[in-house]
């Protein structure tokens, strides 16, 4: 073709592939009321918030969590694989820790260390 140039069009297809894998396991041991108050959940001491994959891990997660310790699940979203859950704050770090500890020797997880601020 005369006066016209072809032009290459790449296509790339991405595609997210969850691995087994706890990302996130952080104990807020003292939020500010306004944290409770967006999340719509009662202040009770601390917060604890994880977040996972394959995402409905999180039901899982909740489960544990909820039996390992005195903590309420405040929030849990199996499409984003979020779990928060509340309580005194040795009881939100003793889930997280069931929680990573279940799922790393029970189903194979790699899992982050729990942090606190």
């Amino acid at each position: 073709m005369a006066g016209k140039e072809l032009t290459s069009v790449s296509r790339v297809l991405e595609e997210s592939v969850p691995g087994k894998q706890v990302t996130i396991a952080h104990v807020i041991a003292s939020p500010v009321p306004e944290v409770y108050e967006h999340l719509g959940i009662n202040a009770v001491g601390a917060i604890g918030i994880l977040t996972l994959s394959p995402f409905e891990t999180a039901i899982i997660a909740a489960d544990i969590a909820a039996k390992a310790a005195d903590v309420g699940v405040g929030f849990l979203d199996r499409f984003t694989g979020t779990v928060i859950i509340a309580g005194d704050v040795q009881s939100v770090e003793m889930a997280l820790t069931s929680v990573c500890r279940t799922l790393e020797m029970v189903l194979g997880f790699a899992v982050t260390t729990v942090t606190r601020t």
